[in-house]
């Protein structure tokens, strides 16, 4: 009898890829779900990155294989977009890597960085797949807390506690996802002298920095980030460019020629026509454009989010940035899942349950801003249906 590998056993099928089975059921079924959980942008690209992507599909010559470390055109664009937007110096030949995502970019890292049986940091709540990916490849989990009391920014009087002896890696989010907590120069600085003083690689995960934020921060910022720090970013946001899977890993020389040796076993580069693609888009310094796709709309989504999450009785931070609303579930509902469960099937709306993220999120929901207008108040409209 043949079996899978023992790493299965570790982890389970991805919460999105098991619910929107069911979602497409629902609808197949006539019930016409709207989704408010996925943070996928549904609006386009700018007009010139479209044109740009079909300019180079049309020659006979861009069909080829392409180098893993990718074109020149897109490393360069990648390190000027930091230097126009977060005033940060990179080597574009020497420390920029293109990534197929920054979900492939977590793969990586790990792979090149943490043997099995070495500790991985994982903020909880915190994006799944830093555990998941970490647990496939062998390394322990070790949580460390974020918490609303605390901004959601770490506790670094708990993290001194602990036994640091076997940690690698840390992964962190800011501004953070799925709490919207802010990035703060605070929090970069004391990330970087806590990567000094232990020898750890601190890896900060920053796709929404640009997302209802009027700040561009970068932990590469700090003075000595470079020598222990690694950051991603994503055009998956700030772009609009979602399904293009185009993201960037930044860092040191050394740091980025061990993340390549990875990458150029596992990928064969990316289709050219989406790298100069993308090339033009982190060239797109119209900051009228950023102003309307980053923020003055989602600001308007986020209006009748947080009626909706008024409407259920939770409460939430104004103030937390991203394309995301994550609010705190009433005192008197027993699980969250109850309540999402609910709104799922009578109200036919689909928005996440926070313990997807770890235990800390066991009392939130999170909603959606990816979602043009309507449909989120066309989803609150059938949620106070529901809940009068």
């Amino acid at each position: 009898m043949i079996q899978p590998a023992d790493r299965l056993s570790l982890v389970q099928e991805y919460y999105f890829s098991r619910k929107l089975k069911e979602v497409a059921q629902m609808n197949a079924e006539g019930k016409d779900i709207i989704s408010l959980a996925i943070g996928s942008p549904d609006m386009p690209p700018s007009e010139r990155t479209i044109e740009k992507l079909c300019e180079v599909a049309k020659l006979p010559d861009a069909h080829g294989y392409q180098i893993t470390v990718g074109t020149p055109e897109l490393r360069e664009a990648m390190a000027n977009f930091y230097k126009r937007w977060y005033n940060v110096e990179l080597d574009w030949k020497t420390e920029v890597l293109p990534l197929i995502g920054s979900k492939e970019g977590i793969l990586h890292v790990t792979l090149a960085f943490v043997n099995p049986g070495d500790e991985v940091l994982v903020p909880n709540p915190g994006y799944p797949t830093y555990t998941s990916l970490s647990k496939i490849l062998g390394a322990k989990i070790v949580n460390y807390n974020l918490r609303e009391d605390n901004g959601w920014q770490p506790d670094f009087d708990e993290l001194e506690k602990m036994d640091l002896s076997k940690v690698k890696l840390m992964w962190t989010n800011y501004p953070n996802m799925p709490t919207g907590g802010r990035a703060r120069m605070e929090t970069y600085e004391r990330l970087v002298k806590f990567a000094q003083d232990h020898n750890i690689v601190v890896v900060n995960d920053n796709p929404y920095s640009f997302i209802l934020s009027e700040e561009h921060m970068s932990i590469m910022q700090v003075p000595g980030a470079k020598d222990c720090c690694i950051e991603f970013n994503s055009m998956s946001k700030s772009h609009n460019m979602p399904g293009w899977r185009v993201g960037m890993c930044l860092s040191n020389p050394q740091f980025i020629q061990w993340i390549l040796k990875v990458q150029s076993n596992i990928e064969s580069g990316t289709f050219r026509g989406i790298q100069l693609a993308a090339a033009e888009a982190l060239n797109n310094n119209d900051e009228a454009w950023h102003r309307e796709f980053n923020i003055d709309s989602y600001k308007r989504r986020r209006q009748w989010a947080e009626k909706i999450m008024d409407v259920l009785g939770c409460t939430y931070d104004k103030n937390q940035v991203g394309m995301f609303l994550w609010g705190k579930i009433p005192a008197d509902v027993q699980n969250v899942e109850d309540l999402t469960e609910r709104v799922l099937h009578e109200a036919r709306v689909f928005i996440t349950p926070g313990f997807i993220f770890g235990s800390n999120g066991e009392r939130y929901i999170r909603i959606s801003l990816c979602a043009k207008e309507e449909k989120i108040k066309a989803a609150l409209e059938r949620i106070e249906k529901i809940v009068k």
